[in-house]
């Protein structure tokens, strides 16, 4: 069977040359006789990969010596708790809703302490990321807190909050190392790698060491949900996800083999421009995005409710057009189950050609159905 052009939020697509890359060690890892998914984590060889891992991913970002890296498990969920139980010492910290995950984790921030919506785009389901040029942020907050590209609504800050001082922590799951990032302008940046960097079940956490608990303060926070903890263990005070921190590894080389942040981001500029520009001169699809909040990684469109006037004809087009797409080996294309329509995820490791024969299938579809 020929692979697939996979279109999916996450778990997504890995690049080919790291999948086989994989394959070839799975038995024998570098003379180990054993797969990475057998060998301990308190093994030479596997110290080795972790630390490799980390120094990749610290060259990739040019993360300053001031910031800790984690391979964390659990999933981005559970980090919705742990940030306000490391962080909010104040019991005050400020949330920018602009999507369901957001939404989420500012729900959790509530069993902590005192939760403040600073903006939101709620109003107009999340099409866009509200102005956060001069949020009502008070001194007595901890942090300020921002998915920064939203998955299911395919929104994304390409300008960054103005804090006033305030640390900045941002959810990156869905674009996390698809562009250059200064990471001094963070408290701290974390992402589930599930979407652009690895398989699921690793998260990787980079956090500036002064927001770390103190010993003093990691009393009243539980050892697992305590930043404190793995940062005094590199990682490793538990078994860690070891397969799934070694596929990213592979894909650090790769992104580093092939252009580092700035290469990988002009690909996805080009590969999201060829979608947008079919999107803008369709008849029969629209984006739901406002073009000033269009991410790169994720793509949300429906058929056009101007011209498919019947809410329960646009549904079936709309299952058909997935179902007809999945037949020819564009799979994944179903949006999100919240909000419908269809939904493209265009990640690293989508290459051009999968995008270029979306498009060339929706071009068809229109001309069939018009």
């Amino acid at each position: 069977m020929s692979r697939v052009y996979n279109f999916s939020a996450g778990p997504a697509v890995l690049p080919e040359e790291v999948l086989k890359e994989a394959a070839a060690e799975m038995l024998d890892y570098k003379g180990t006789g054993m797969s990475v998914m057998e060998m301990s984590h308190r093994s030479k060889p596997f110290q080795a990969i972790i630390d490799e891992a980390e120094a990749d991913l610290r060259d990739l970002l040019n993360i300053p010596a001031n910031y800790k890296v984690l391979f964390l498990q659990g999933g981005a969920s559970l980090e919705f708790i742990k940030i306000p139980m490391n962080f909010m010492r104040k019991k005050k910290a400020g949330y920018i809703i602009t999507g369901q995950w957001a939404k989420k984790a500012s729900k959790e921030a509530k069993f902590v302490g005192e939760m403040v919506t600073l903006a939101s785009s709620e109003d107009k389901t999340f099409s866009y990321i509200p102005d956060c040029s001069d949020l009502p942020i008070t001194d007595d907050m901890d942090y300020v807190y921002i998915c920064e590209n939203n998955t299911i609504y395919g929104t994304k800050f390409h300008t960054l909050p103005n804090t006033k001082g305030i640390p900045l922590i941002a959810d990156q799951s869905s674009c996390f190392l698809s562009e250059p990032v200064d990471v001094t302008k963070y408290g701290m940046i974390y992402a589930g790698v599930q979407k652009n960097v690895g398989p699921a079940g690793v998260v990787i956490a980079i956090i500036r060491e002064d927001l770390i608990p103190t010993e003093e303060e990691s009393k009243k926070i539980p050892t697992m949900l305590n930043y404190k903890t793995q940062v005094d263990n590199n990682s490793l005070f538990n078994t860690p996800n070891c397969y799934g921190i070694y596929i990213c590894g592979k894909v650090f080389k790769w992104l580093k083999a092939n252009g580092g942040l700035e290469g990988i981001q002009k690909k996805n500029q080009e590969k999201a421009a060829i979608l947008y520009d079919f999107l803008d001169n369709s008849k029969l699809f629209v984006g739901t995005v406002e073009k000033a909040s269009r991410s790169l990684m994720n793509v949300p469109f429906i058929v056009n409710p101007a011209v498919v006037t019947d809410p329960e004809k646009k549904a079936a087009l709309e299952a058909d057009f997935v179902a007809q797409a999945t037949k020819a080996g564009l799979v994944n294309l179903k949006g999100h189950r919240s909000v419908g329509g269809m939904r493209a995820s265009i990640y690293n490791a989508m290459p051009k050609a999968g995008v270029e024969a979306l498009v060339a299938f929706m071009k068809k579809f229109e001309e069939e159905n018009l």
